[in-house]
């Protein structure tokens, strides 16, 4: 065994993450160990479990829309954010004035409950549709209160835009390539259910130099330091933080239009 694959399985087996409910192998036939989990268990139209769970309420610190334009007012009402009864959270987005928004909808992190450095980090979603929706799965450094963004670093293990249900991005954000210049790539569904029609399973393998990124279990993007642009630093080497939100409009996606019915719901 060579001395990279040594590391990988240390690294695998201390700091694996598992999110939602996505069958894993046996010890035997996989190398990795669930360290943090949550199945989303109980009553419909119960909060997710505060001990994992804490929410983003508002527009951002700044009123801007989290600095992306977005159109949505972010809750901590189970009306936007709940169990489903059937073992799946429920990230729902409505139209309705909102504290000056045209919008409700969202976003809940770990921040201050889990952060981790490597590992597996998946989730089993099925997606909302419509132009203007911005379901994202995606991480923040942990350090991001005293090294703002981008310098504490952002992992976007899935974006959609909900009027290109069969396609996702991955991306990185970091000092000298954030915003709309990110390390990023996109991944095409193939032929047979849209993200919006059935769950899929997305997820990175993250280790020291090297961020992989899959949905059902095939590799569709890799990046390591020598992605960076000159003058950039890859800042992937200390803990993130995860992050599930639904979007409602911003400079990713563009305005909501008369495609986009509401309610509209990301499951996980």
């Amino acid at each position: 065994m060579n001395s990279r694959a040594w590391l990988r399985n240390v690294v695998l087996a201390v700091m694996a993450l598992g999110l939602g409910g996505f069958g894993r192998c046996s010890p035997a036939e996989d190398p990795w160990q669930v360290v943090w989990q949550d199945e989303f268990d109980g009553a419909a139209a119960q909060a997710p479990d505060p001990a994992r769970w804490r929410f983003d309420v508002g527009t951002g610190p700044n009123g801007d829309g989290w600095g992306n334009g977005q159109e949505e007012f972010d809750t901590s009402r189970p009306e936007n954010v709940s169990l489903d009864g059937q073992g799946r959270l429920a990230i729902t987005a409505r139209k309705e004035p909102f504290q000056g928004m045209a919008y409700t909808s969202g976003r809940i992190t770990t921040k201050g409950l889990l952060a981790k450095a490597y590992g597996r980090i998946e989730a089993r979603m099925k997606l909302p549709r419509g132009q203007g929706l911005w379901p994202a799965f995606w991480m923040l450094g942990a350090d991001i209160d005293r090294n703002p963004w981008p310098a504490a670093g952002e992992i976007d293990i899935m974006e959609f835009r909900g009027q290109e249900p069969r396609r996702i991005t991955g991306s990185l954000h970091g000092p000298g390539y954030f915003g709309a210049a990110p390390i990023t790539g996109d991944y095409t569904l193939p032929p047979g259910p849209g993200f919006d029609e059935a769950f899929h399973v997305y997820a990175v393998e993250w280790e020291p130099e090297l961020i992989t990124w899959e949905v059902d279990g095939v590799t569709w993007q890799v990046a390591t330091p020598g992605r960076i642009p000159a003058g950039g630093t890859w800042v992937f080497d200390k803990p993130f933080f995860l992050i599930l939100n639904l979007a409602v409009g911003g400079a990713y996606v563009g305005v909501v239009d008369g495609t986009a019915t509401f309610p509209q719901t990301l499951l996980v």
